[in-house]
């Protein structure tokens, strides 16, 4: 059985005239960290919609698992163990902490679409997210309205959403966009553990690179919608074709 979860053959994807993302080839190892890097405009987030089916390609395919899931619609992606998360925070604002992720694992089970559920089924939808908000640090505000939290802990409340869903899968992009940075180690310890724990793939699109250094095992570097590199950390700081497209104005060293 192969060791990729998620790869990718001479995927395209065309806006008009523009090609976005131009014959990628991407092989992501199961319960690896996988980190996209990249100018602005190098094709990661357009390659990311590829990926979980937001936006199908001109050309190419996507596999999950050896299966060729490129036309699936984007209503059983969820299904199929991939969750997203995106740049914005995208959760219900006026719903509680609690409810944001009960609905999540609800939406993974078979009741999703039914009006009334029972009392047992909703205890154990109820849970799932409990043990979900655990994981990420967030139990303790599960009656707290989403929108009141900070912006780190909205971060961590996506997460704990894509937790209970049973995303095998994670795409995050820019999971620290917009956090201060005295709250970036705590979610990347989060990170980490989540990874270790349960052996979750985890694929992201980051600009901090020192948060990429750090944390990826691999990084896949994006230039003008190709594949300029890719690599484990130490090999893509000493590529200098990367450093002269990326790494010279991006990277400032150190650790997060």
């Amino acid at each position: 059985m192969s060791d990729w979860i998620i790869e990718t053959h001479r995927l395209t994807r065309d806006f008009g005239s523009l090609r976005a993302v131009d014959q990628v080839d991407l092989q992501v190892r199961a319960g690896s960290i996988h980190a996209i890097i990249g100018p602005n405009g190098a094709g990661k987030t357009t390659l990311f919609n590829l990926i979980s089916g937001y936006i199908k390609p001109t050309a190419g395919r996507v596999l999950l698992r050896g299966q060729d899931i490129t036309r699936v619609p984007l209503h059983r992606m969820a299904h199929l163990g991939i969750g997203r998360s995106f740049q914005i925070t995208n959760i219900f604002p006026t719903l509680t902490v609690l409810e944001n992720v009960r609905l999540a694992a609800q939406a993974r089970g078979r009741d999703n679409f039914r009006l009334w559920t029972s009392a047992a089924k909703l205890r154990a939808y109820t849970e799932r997210a409990l043990a979900a908000l655990h994981q990420v640090g967030l139990h303790e505000r599960a009656l707290q309205i989403a929108a009141t939290l900070p912006h780190g802990d909205k971060r961590r409340l996506e997460l704990a959403i894509l937790l209970a869903g049973d995303a095998d899968i994670l795409l995050l992009d820019e999971p620290t966009a917009g956090m201060a940075t005295e709250q970036v180690p705590m979610l990347l310890d989060l990170l980490r553990g989540i990874r270790q724990g349960t052996n979750k793939t985890i694929l992201i699109v980051e600009h901090n690179m020192s948060v990429v250094m750090s944390l990826a095992e691999t990084i896949t570097v994006m230039h003008q919608g190709r594949v300029l590199a890719e690599g484990s950390p130490a090999a893509i700081s000493a590529n200098q074709a990367v450093r002269e497209a990326y790494l010279g104005t991006a990277f400032a060293g150190g650790q997060p």
